[in-house]
């Protein structure tokens, strides 16, 4: 319940922000892109658990009709500077804008803020194939952003992310910390706008930590750099 609190209180709060955001950045595909406006896909969100997800579209029509190749990783996320995304699209991706409208599955409660990403069918294929136990991520909803993007999806293999995101499933199921999805929360928007670097796999791993186990984490230099939000082909 207080993860669910948690989710209400802080997107309804902060509307004010995110919904102007959302009407300008569609504005900006609708003008630079041209319809469709959204992207929208079949998502699993849990163990046994499909939505149909929504997202600013910011790669070119029928881009989800393209395969990854394997070797990019299991996750198959699109490299940043992939031909399939259209010029505001990019600009979108890097900042994140484009996950913005997922704020509605969490106010439905299909999803968190805070949680392990939601895969798409033929990620969910791969991953099995290599990870027989990948819904051990799952056991709070999957969300918005986690651990993983506190370091970087280009900075991770695919094992690390799996390993980070059910660090921070198995900790907030058994004891739900409303400072710790803040924490995560706040160092998302900081290393997005480039306010402070990410962190490495063993600080992020950290966070997830037993209380009693935690030791103080390091908190890298600040410099502004950035990653992009998960792909729409992911």
């Amino acid at each position: 319940m207080k993860k669910r609190a948690f989710d209400v209180v802080v997107i309804s709060l902060a509307a004010v922000v995110w919904v102007p955001v959302v009407a300008v950045a569609a504005a900006a595909v609708l003008l630079f892109s041209g319809r469709p406006i959204f992207y929208r896909s079949r998502r699993w969100v849990g163990p046994k658990t499909v939505i149909e997800m929504v997202k600013l579209r910011v790669m070119v029509r029928d881009a989800h009709k393209v395969t990854a190749p394997v070797d990019s990783g299991r996750f198959l996320n699109t490299p940043h500077d992939s031909p399939l995304y259209t010029s505001v699209g990019r600009v979108l991706d890097r900042l994140g804008l484009n996950e913005i409208p997922q704020f509605v599955h969490v106010l439905q409660g299909e999803m968190s803020i805070v949680g392990a990403r939601p895969l798409t069918d033929a990620v969910r294929g791969a991953l099995t194939d290599q990870h027989a136990d990948i819904d051990s991520r799952w056991e709070t909803p999957a969300g918005l952003t986690g651990l993983p993007q506190l370091v970087g999806r280009c900075s991770l293999t695919d094992d690390q992310r799996l390993e980070l995101e059910s660090a921070y499933s198995r900790q907030s199921a058994a004891s739900p910390s409303i400072a710790l999805d803040f924490k995560i929360l706040l160092f998302t928007v900081l290393i997005t706008f480039g306010v402070r670097k990410p962190m490495s796999f063993d600080e992020a791993l950290q966070l997830a930590a037993p209380r009693r186990q935690r030791s103080t984490v390091h908190m890298p230099d600040l410099a502004p750099q950035h990653y992009g939000a998960e792909a729409d082909v992911a």
